[in-house]
């Protein structure tokens, strides 16, 4: 069953010198709910700018998506944004935590954000276990490791226990041996969370870890398992 598809979807960015790049050309795929799905493609293929199309942080110049058969491309900003504070979290390959809050301020910090009022500091602790992180819970992103620092990022996603989590380049800047192990972790979440992830990476070494995929160039879709 597919939590997620678009039709004919597509994006053209206008730069600097007024001429315009098609990023995206008519893409059409479906995400099934409780998996783990893959974009794939090199810098510059697009799959960052359909990332940003299906958790509706963009609007497409054509074409629709869907988010449990709701048209959610033609949403106000003010819709959007609600949209994203209840169903919808994400994960950066910055990793973007605050560096004034410590592990479990960062989580409780996207409880406020998504207006959740009760129960905030027992949620970010569950999701600090969650992730393995109980015993870092005090400490700030500057005194953990990078592989500890996108644990802290999966955990502040997930806690307002959203429909789907995007992560862009989740293991982009870390050494393959952690980067397997976020891996890992986002595919236990799905287990235990009930959680559908949709991850763009361009390491093929992550690709088997994926219950399905699709591979992009130029704009275009041009593989699919």
């Amino acid at each position: 069953m597919s939590i997620i598809r678009t039709e004919n979807l597509g994006r053209v960015f206008t730069l600097a010198d007024g001429s315009e790049l098609q990023a995206l050309k008519n893409i059409n795929i479906e995400i099934a709910e409780g998996k783990l799905t893959i974009l794939k493609g090199r810098s510059g293929s697009g799959k960052t700018t359909l990332l940003n199309l299906l958790g509706a942080l963009d609007r497409p110049d054509s074409g629709k998506v869907f988010l449990d058969d709701r048209e959610i491309s033609n949403l106000s900003g003010n819709e959007k944004a609600r949209l994203r504070r209840k169903n919808i979290g994400f994960v950066f390959q910055s990793v973007a935590l605050i560096p004034t809050m410590n592990a479990r301020e960062n989580v409780e910090y996207a409880l406020r954000l998504a207006k959740v009022r009760k129960g905030r500091k027992d949620r970010a602790l569950e999701c600090l276990a969650a992730v393995g992180l109980s015993d870092r819970k005090t400490h700030f992103p500057e005194e953990m490791s990078g592989g500890e620092q996108q644990r802290v990022a999966i955990a502040r996603a997930m806690a307002h226990r959203p429909r789907v989590i995007f992560a862009d380049e989740p293991t982009g800047a870390l050494d393959s041996a952690t980067g397997l192990q976020v891996i890992k972790l986002l595919k236990e979440l799905i287990e235990k969370e009930n959680i559908t992830i949709v991850m763009t990476t361009h390491d093929p070494g992550i690709m088997q870890f994926g219950d399905a995929g699709y591979e992009l160039e130029d704009g275009e879709i041009i593989g699919k398992w």
